[in-house]
């Protein structure tokens, strides 16, 4: 992963996309600007793994652009393709929540940028803002519903 510079033009990607996804949708800009503080942006190549199934949890991710593919490794050699993340969505955070290991493998399908909140800066999120640490823990709620019924 190629680290890039958070420009305007990012600063305005990342606030529209994350309007989007639940737990952001009602927070406000002071919030929102708190958290641009602690994301970092980077540039993957198509092939290139994000993080791999059983690897430490150690960030969470928001796709701005590009493709991504989840699986989740069955038996030694087969792989089981759960989903596709694209613009707008949003992976990491079970592995953050719960200390464990990652669930599955991301993999960018084409050249992608994605928007990355490293654990600490994670951490320091959910403890200033009790409302955003609920709205995590649904998610991951949901997400692990959803793997367990895959």
């Amino acid at each position: 992963m190629k680290k890039l510079v958070i420009t305007d033009v990012e600063t305005v990607q990342f606030t529209k996309v994350v309007k989007n996804i639940k737990f952001f949708a009602n927070m406000n800009m002071g919030l929102l600007e708190k958290i641009l503080n602690r994301i970092n942006y980077y540039q993957c190549e198509k092939g290139e793994k994000v993080c791999k199934q059983g690897d430490p949890g150690d960030a969470f991710y928001v796709v701005n652009e590009g493709k991504l593919l989840v699986s989740v490794r069955e038996a030694f050699l087969f792989s089981r393709k759960l989903a596709y993340l694209g613009p707008g969505d949003c992976f990491g955070e079970m592995a953050l929540l719960n200390r464990a290991p990652r669930n599955a493998t991301v993999v960018c399908e084409e050249d992608s940028k994605i928007f990355v909140l490293m654990i600490d800066n994670f951490d320091q999120v959910l403890e200033e803002n009790p409302a955003f640490a609920l709205e995590i823990q649904k998610l991951a709620a949901d997400r692990r519903f959803e793997l367990d019924h895959k």
